[in-house]
């Protein structure tokens, strides 16, 4: 008879204990994944008059599981999730917007313009956005289609429709996404997308591609996944339906006078550019402006307040924020656009060092707000209607009065209390 031993019982224990785990814990997940599969089902309704088959929601939904991982859920029994923090949206400009990324990107969008010059030519002369643009914003979204999305489109949408926090913009999102592969434009494995579901060359939501998407290349497909040539006339006509004009450029970098207000760097404070030329504001390496240019309205835009580029931000220059409502995305974009034509960096270098956590930028925000100074969303970006908000507390408190979130600046809000 073998002879009692102690570490044998603990052994036998943890086995048991191992076993209870498995058997008892995934209980209320494989209870979840239930209440996610009826919900699918349930959806069948809405993507029947949405003109998605049977057949296809059958075959696309089949086995189909949540992705819990992802970001900004909403998850009961867990803490409550937000969305990543954006790139565009915690680093400072230098980091963002990297030379060695921009001057790679750039020598690579020249050769594009080669290999793509009848396609671009094309559809520059129709949209009136110019190629370079184009190009940029490919370059941004997947580095000219070299960067694979790491998600499954459909599970992404699903997900998000079931319990994310735009719960019901997603919903129509995950069924236009089946009408997509019922059309048989692409295939499920291509259907790559980013955690918040934008897909393609020139990343779309299914309702974007909906609204924007060109057959650019006449195969009777709109196919933002494989043809570069529909992807940027897609990215042009999504621009075009923001409003878009034709011989407007992004934005010019300024020198700004020593008196500058930063306070009124927000999209409502526009004068014609000949104003803001006659008030100080004194365009880089001695570039002319037209009489045209000059007529054109802009907005001061100061991405590191008083320090660092400052530029007069045209109507374009917004049409492009709707694409990613980011300062430094519309930056990225824009100077990589320009980058191709001539290989000059900012006049003026960037230089703050560091960007506040998201969650004080939240705590910033509602100290604003609750002195009256900011009256936007509180989602914890710094953008312009903050630093004009935190420039006029800034006034108000006697303080340097430079418009950049700094924790100097947060301490004193918070201590107004």
């Amino acid at each position: 008879m073998k002879p009692f031993c102690p570490l044998s019982v603990c052994r036998a224990w943890f086995l048991f204990h191992c076993l209870v785990v498995w058997l008892c814990g995934p209980a209320p997940a494989l209870a979840a994944d239930a209440a996610f599969t009826q919900f699918i089902a349930s959806l069948w309704p809405e993507a029947q008059a949405a003109g998605v088959s049977r057949a296809t929601f059958e075959e696309q939904t089949r086995g189909l599981e949540p992705d819990y991982k992802l970001p900004d859920l909403i998850l009961p029994g867990r803490p409550a999730t937000g969305a990543p923090s954006q790139a565009e949206f915690v680093q400072v400009p230098a980091d963002y917007i990297k030379e060695a990324s921009i001057a790679r990107l750039a020598g690579e969008g020249q050769r594009l313009l080669q290999k793509y010059n009848a396609a671009l030519a094309k559809i520059e002369k129709s949209s009136g956005v110019p190629a370079t643009v184009m190009l940029a914003i490919w370059g941004r979204e997947t580095d000219y289609g070299r960067y694979t999305l790491p998600y499954d489109l459909v599970r992404v949408l699903a997900t998000q429709a079931y319990v994310g926090r735009r719960k019901d913009t997603y919903r129509n999102e995950f069924i236009l996404a089946l009408k997509i592969l019922g059309e048989g434009v692409v295939a499920r494995k291509d259907m790559r997308s980013s955690w918040a579901g934008a897909t393609g060359l020139t990343q779309f939501l299914p309702s974007e591609y909906y609204k924007h998407g060109v057959d650019f290349d006449g195969d009777g497909r709109i196919d933002i996944w494989h043809s570069v040539p529909d992807a940027l006339a897609s990215a042009a006509q999504q621009l075009v339906n923001k409003g878009w004009q034709s011989g407007v450029r992004w934005a010019y970098e300024v020198q700004a006078p020593a008196k500058a207000d930063c306070t009124i760097g927000v999209p409502e404070v526009t004068k014609p550019i000949s104003q803001w030329l006659r008030e100080g504001f004194v365009p880089v390496r001695g570039q002319q402006l037209s009489v045209a240019e000059q007529a054109q309205p802009a907005s001061l835009l100061q991405p590191e307040g008083i320090y660092g580029p400052s530029f007069l931000a045209t109507k374009n220059y917004f049409v492009i924020k709707e694409y990613n409502f980011s300062d430094l995305y519309v930056l990225f974009v824009g100077h990589l656009s320009d980058r191709m034509a001539r290989p000059l960096p900012f006049a003026t270098p960037w230089s703050a060092s560091k960007q506040l956590r998201t969650k004080d930028v939240e705590a910033m925000q509602r100290g604003l707000t609750r002195v009256g100074l900011y009256k936007d969303k509180i989602d914890g970006k710094a953008g312009m209607q903050t630093r004009a908000a935190l420039g006029a507390y800034q006034k108000r408190a006697g303080l340097k009065v430079d418009c950049w979130p700094s924790e100097e600046v947060l301490r004193s809000i918070q201590a107004a209390r």
